[in-house]
């Protein structure tokens, strides 16, 4: 655009408009259930010549209180693109909104229904109702990762043949606040904050995208600077309206799972140790036995760099334990200019060496 183009830019911003629309690769919607939808991309060229060429389907696994947009945001910034570009075949599995409706949803219902049902969902499409013996690579961003984890070891007998967890959080005791928070709740315990989230019903949709920009406070005071520098440059002006609307639509976390996040994840530190207890059910993160990819950033600002690494040395039951350092922000890691040029490369590599 030209410079009268700029300026009408800054006015149509400014007066709340939009830059570019909503970005969504063409998709087939397999499961339409609550909170366990699963999507494949592509065409059915595209299907037919992956399974020609023996590659495995890619499950994408989304945090909770994210939406799946993370995987998708944009032309460009979308590993769906990428992962279709490289004859690779994605599915995505999208837990949806979370209301206090779905309070009663805790991290079992997770790793022991909800993602070994989609896990077979996109075993039963790609493979055409065939045996073939062969299972889904998972990929995963943030606490996603962890989720891939716990369904892993919670059934080492699932058709998985390796899982990549992008900005996973594996150790809290390394991701401040909270180590400064388990100091000032010793005193009192764990249950005023436990009642607090039951009293919720979770952590409403406006709290976490609240947070989240909290967490990229920097982001938001440059964005003024950054839209005046970038007037005729409608690219990059689509791409930070992609993250605007990707911040707008993160769902919120159901109360049973928040709880357990607190509890089990940040005052027990059991995710560090490896060994979590969830009700009745215990899992033992030693039994993840497929080879493991993991990546993390010191410019990270929700999961430290430590806490991601901290899986290298926690995954003692894999046969395979890869960590990369791209240095970046959170989203950027599987979404941004960083991820373009070394996080999507680097998981080419690991898929590619399994084959």
């Amino acid at each position: 655009m030209g410079g009268l183009d700029g300026v009408a830019t800054l006015v149509h911003l400014a007066r709340g408009g939009e830059i570019g629309e909503s970005h969504q690769t063409p998709h087939t919607v397999l499961v339409t259930a609550p909170h366990r939808q699963v999507r494949r991309y592509g065409t059915v060229e595209q299907l037919d010549s992956a399974r020609r060429a023996s590659t495995r389907p890619v499950l994408l696994v989304p945090p909770l209180a994210v939406s799946t947009d993370c995987y998708d945001l944009s032309p460009g910034l979308s590993v769906v693109e990428h992962l279709l570009s490289t004859g690779r075949v994605p599915y995505v599995l999208d837990f949806g909104d979370m209301t206090r409706g779905d309070r009663h949803l805790g991290f079992a219902d997770f790793f022991a229904d909800i993602v070994p049902g989609a896990i077979a969902a996109t075993l039963a499409d790609f493979d055409g109702g065939r045996s073939t013996g062969e299972g889904v690579d998972l990929l995963s961003w943030s606490l996603g990762g962890t989720i891939s984890f716990l369904t892993a070891a919670a059934d080492p007998g699932l058709p998985v043949r390796s899982i990549t967890a992008v900005g996973t959080p594996l150790d809290y005791d390394q991701v401040p606040p909270y180590p400064l928070v388990k100091t000032l709740m010793r005193p009192i315990g764990t249950k005023p904050v436990s009642l607090a989230l039951r009293a919720l019903g979770g952590i409403p949709a406006p709290l976490v995208r609240t947070a989240y920009r909290g967490t990229a406070w920097q982001r938001e005071l440059k964005k003024p600077g950054y839209i005046i520098r970038n007037a005729d440059d409608t690219e990059a002006l689509t791409r930070m309206k992609a993250i605007d609307r990707f911040q707008e639509t993160m769902p919120g976390y159901p109360g049973k799972a928040s709880e357990q996040m607190w509890e089990n994840f940040i005052m027990r530190g059991e995710l560090a140790r490896g060994v979590l207890t969830f009700d009745d059910v215990t899992v033992d993160l030693a039994k993840v036995s497929v080879p493991v990819q993991l990546f993390g950033s010191h410019r990270d600002a929700i999961v430290s760099w430590a806490a991601a690494h901290h899986g290298v040395d926690l995954f003692t039951g894999s046969p395979r334990v890869e960590f990369a350092t791209v240095e970046t922000s959170h989203l950027g890691l599987i979404a941004g200019s960083a991820a373009v040029e070394q996080t999507w490369p680097r998981i080419d590599e690991f898929l590619s060496s399994l084959n």
